[in-house]
């Protein structure tokens, strides 16, 4: 499979650091680089009321969860956005939306299904007490894809049409369902039937982007749906031969559609896009100027990739030792086996650098070997419970992974330490589907690292994984982990120290 760029014409023009390195004229003092990421997002859910909100607020409203942390056993305990469908004897059903008017937008949010759960989501709703589907520009559909009233296993065929799946412009555009190469037990996270959702009871992460006629969704980090609803009057054109004449409405309401099941939703927030804007030009990323005596090693373009190689599991050679024992024969012709891996698995994402978490896909490694070093990255998880690391000189890691749905401990900290401290000092990560920030500097065997301007790591040692009677390596490459799971990278910049 051919390396390429996806969606990613528009932010290639804005980018303004050369893959090579970083031009005098664009680099700026590490001591005003922004240690912190402002994507400009509003939260649209307070957690304490339905304040933002109207229509069905009878059906609705906000309820209090517990979750137990796999890393610390604690229960933390949270509020959500809930539907509550046996409150229907109080006003019926409904749709609950927001009280502002939306054109142009990033919406982010997480969602719960209960088996054969069924809801939606309206873009732009002209009058609340209709049927987005057909009088909105559309209903982006939310279900329990794999449930038995949807799908039958035993016989694996689908019960509804393929645009009526979750992420699916209701009726319209069908959703992306070919979910059958996921990896590292991963698998049992799915509903089944080809989906990107996960199975009940647990949380999914969906980004949509809606930009004049356009829409792209993005389910636990995969482009789903990618629509132009312009290419359809409305007129009963559409797969679905019904009447839409929503279809091109311009502005409107966001709202959840109830359909009488139990849906949760969280850390739903929205980013507002200029009424000229272009999904061409929309890139869910700040693209930084890289600091003075560091070079660019990923800032957006396809060429960057040039700087890096794959690596590979197979006969072990993942491990640092087994490479270095390896003839220079041996070693080209492993690297040409992970290099086929990453071109399959690696691209460039509307400017990032992204991770698809499909099975046969592994880790990426800078060309170069480094002694000691300071670093900048920028990153993102896209899906709940997602994981990943950076190895620095070959040997795991600095810990990426989420910390608010699954750990309870921060990432940044030395994963696999056995002596020294292993743990974050504390919890600085974003929530799901945003970015974050690292700086990373490491001395001899000494690490420090800064996640979102906080020290996370204070000078601690990085302990040998491979050989714990031996210090860490003087001199290997810098890898980005892969664990699995689709995510984000973006903005790395690396200087020797």
């Amino acid at each position: 499979m051919k390396i390429m760029t996806i969606a990613a014409a528009g932010c290639a023009a804005a980018m303004t650091v050369a893959a090579a390195g970083c031009a005098a004229a664009n680099a700026v003092e590490t001591a005003k680089y922004a240690e912190t990421v402002d994507e400009g997002f509003v939260s649209l859910f307070n957690g304490k009321d339905l304040t933002g909100w109207c229509g069905a607020t009878h059906l609705y409203g906000v309820e209090t969860i517990k979750e137990k942390m796999a890393g610390t056993g604690a229960v933390k305990e949270s509020t959500v956005l809930a539907c509550f469908p046996e409150r229907r004897n109080r006003g019926g059903g409904g749709n609950l939306c927001t009280e502002k008017e939306y054109r142009n937008f990033i919406l982010r949010f997480e969602f719960q299904m209960p088996e054969n759960g069924n809801n939606g989501l309206g873009i732009r709703m002209p009058d609340i007490n209709k049927d987005a589907a057909y009088f909105a520009m559309c209903e982006l559909q939310l279900l329990d894809d794999g449930g038995s009233a949807y799908y039958d296993k035993a016989a694996k065929k689908d019960k509804l049409k393929p645009y009526q799946y979750t992420g699916s412009v209701y009726g319209i555009v069908p959703v992306l369902r070919d979910n059958f190469r996921q990896t590292r037990g991963k698998a049992g996270n799915f509903t089944g039937g080809g989906s990107y959702v996960h199975r009940p009871g647990r949380w999914n992460f969906e980004e949509v982007k809606v930009v004049g006629s356009e829409i792209e969704v993005y389910l636990n980090g995969i482009l789903v749906t990618k629509a132009d609803v312009s290419k359809f009057k409305g007129d009963g054109d559409t797969p679905d031969h019904r009447k839409h004449p929503g279809l091109h409405t311009p502005k409107g309401r966001i709202g959840w559609l109830g359909h009488g099941s139990h849906v949760r939703w969280r850390n739903i927030r929205i980013k507002e896009l200029p009424d000229d804007a272009k999904m061409s030009d929309i890139c869910p990323r700040q693209t930084e100027q890289c600091p003075a005596g560091f070079k660019a090693y990923f800032a957006g373009k396809v060429e960057d990739l040039a700087n890096w190689k794959g690596v590979t599991t197979a006969e072990g050679f993942d491990n640092p030792k087994k490479r270095q024992a390896a003839t220079p024969e041996k070693r080209a012709a492993m690297q040409k086996i992970a290099d086929g891996q990453m071109a399959e698995h690696w691209s460039v994402r509307n400017g990032n650098l992204f991770f698809d978490g499909m099975e046969g896909g592994y880790s990426l490694a800078t060309k170069k070997d480094y002694k000691d070093f300071e670093m900048w990255v920028d990153w993102r998880t896209v899906s709940i419970q997602g994981d990943s690391g950076l190895y620095l000189r070959g040997s795991p890691q600095v810990q990426i992974w989420d910390a608010h749905n699954q750990w309870g401990i921060g990432s940044g900290g030395l994963y696999n330490n056995k002596k020294n401290p292993s743990r974050a000092l504390c919890i600085a990560d974003r929530q799901v589907g945003d970015w974050n920030r690292f700086y990373i500097k490491m001395v001899g065997d000494r690490v420090t690292v800064r996640l979102n301007g906080v020290t996370v790591v204070d000078n601690t040692v990085l302990e040998n994984y491979w050989d714990r009677k031996q210090p860490i390596f003087p001199c290997e490459q810098i890898e980005l982990q892969c664990h699995g799971d689709p995510l984000e990278f973006r903005n790395i910049f690396i200087r020797e120290l």
